[in-house]
């Protein structure tokens, strides 16, 4: 407790601030308890938190290896990168294919036929109108090319965006291109300014620009490429439909040289997966160890004894080390996968590939069997845990709530305890008080006694 702030008199022996602490102290004594354990509690709390986290990471990377339709996933290469790059993704099934580009999808890029010799001081138009596909720029006032690449910029819809190029010392030009790329995003001009020279090419005297290929400096066009000789187009040239599953990314059309493109199984993925796996579990072995070292030399609040942490860790190490699937891999050690003298799991990439190769199906089999798949049955085990209503929630929750039940008592004892500060504060200046008229009572008594006993 803090001390007093009391002011005695000084003329009386007793320190009585001395005396009100020791006593505030010996009654704090359930006080500080309370806190003690409270203190704990938070630190049981904080550690659940933790717990939580780490069988949340393990389950995530359990769940990478129990669904059976992306377990086995696949790697697209492309024979020339220059030309095509690829990409798998889900859905992608093995398989060689011959790719040949016959054309790049490209946006429509349209420029003035007409210069100026600046962009911000010279007037392209005083008036009228420039439509852009259902784009209608509409001019009131003497505009320059840089106010005028502005005005279309600023209608998101527009079809294209402007902007300026400079062509030659004094020289510049407005170019307008197409917001997307292919045919079917291809524009028309159609120009009806007044008191400027903007010109765009009309090669058809059809009073439209854009709508001949000798108009545009670049004409829309789409992705055209043949697929085992089966014709794919696109509007980009990012083409999802024509593989399953892969990404196709054109980058150079070249009709007489096709390019190879292989969808194989990616085994180093599932590899790289599973030790994943293994790298969160031994992470969570470690956490387990280090709360069971902390109890050993009396840390509180640790989870080293709670019976909670060491029936998870028992359970999950049955589980992993169990016999699993209806293959002929039915445990994790035949595929590389077992355990040290510590718990902690360790993982032979190498027999693992070797197990991949020679048996894909059991491997299947052994993760993501739907009753008795090892992945399967860990993300269940870990959900009794960390679901709403599992072990750790249900724990937390105990834990939330003795904390609650300890505040209150621990306010309402801070609360009795001020009350008795108070109470010894008001008798011990009393009797403070009384002590300093007593001597002074006593100084006059000997005074007047003295005063007696001198003869005059």
């Amino acid at each position: 407790m803090a001390t007093s702030g009391i002011t005695f008199s000084g003329f009386n022996d007793i320190d009585f601030n001395v005396v009100l602490n020791a006593i505030m102290d010996q009654e704090s004594q359930p006080l500080t308890a309370l806190q003690s354990r409270q203190n704990e509690l938070k630190k049981i709390d904080t550690n659940y938190t933790t717990l939580a986290s780490k069988l949340s990471a393990l389950q995530s990377k359990a769940a990478s290896l129990s669904n059976p339709t992306t377990l086995t996933r696949f790697a697209a290469t492309s024979a020339n990168t220059g030309a095509i790059t690829a990409s798998a993704g889900s859905g992608a099934v093995a398989g060689r294919y011959e790719v040949v580009v016959n054309e790049l999808a490209r946006a429509q890029v349209t420029v003035t036929d007409s210069t100026v010799a600046d962009i911000d001081t010279t007037a392209v138009a005083t008036g009228g109108t420039l439509t852009i596909g259902a784009q209608v720029v509409t001019i009131t006032g003497a505009t320059t090319l840089q106010d005028l690449a502005a005005q279309i910029n600023a209608d998101a819809n527009g079809p294209a965006t402007a902007s300026i190029v400079q062509t030659a010392p004094g020289a510049y030009r407005l170019a307008l291109t197409s917001k997307e790329s292919g045919a079917a995003n291809a524009f028309t001009i159609q120009n009806g300014l007044s008191g400027g020279a903007l010109t765009f090419v009309d090669t058809d005297q059809d009073g439209l620009s854009g709508d001949s290929g000798a108009d545009n400096a670049v004409s829309a066009s789409d992705a055209s490429v043949l697929i085992n000789n089966i014709p794919v187009t696109s509007t980009t040239n990012t083409l999802t439909a024509g593989i399953p599953g892969v990404t196709l990314t054109l980058l150079q059309k070249d009709p007489s040289k096709p390019v190879v493109v292989d969808v194989t199984r990616n085994d180093t993925d599932l590899a790289d997966r599973v030790e994943a796996f293994v790298g969160a579990y031994n992470d969570l072995v470690k956490f387990a160890s280090d709360q069971q070292a902390a109890a050993s030399t009396g840390t509180t609040g640790t989870l080293g004894r709670d019976t909670l942490l060491r029936t998870m860790r028992t359970q999950m190490r049955d589980t992993l080390a169990g016999q699993h699937g209806a293959g002929a891999f039915q445990h994790l050690a035949e595929i590389g996968v077992g355990f040290n003298q510590t718990g902690q799991l360790t993982f032979d990439r190498s027999k693992f590939t070797g197990a991949v190769a020679a048996n894909p199906s059991a491997i299947q089999s052994l993760f993501t069997d739907s009753s008795t798949g090892v992945f399967k049955a860990v993300d269940k085990l870990v959900d009794s845990y960390i679901a709403s209503g599992g072990f750790l929630p249900s724990a937390r929750t105990r834990v939330s709530d003795q904390l609650s039940r300890l505040a209150n008592r621990i306010d309402d004892m801070t609360a009795t305890l001020a009350v008795r500060r108070r109470t010894l504060q008001a008798q011990f200046i009393a009797a403070d008080r009384a002590m300093t008229t007593l001597k002074g009572q006593q100084s006059a008594l000997s005074s007047f006694a003295k005063n007696i006993d001198t003869p005059l």
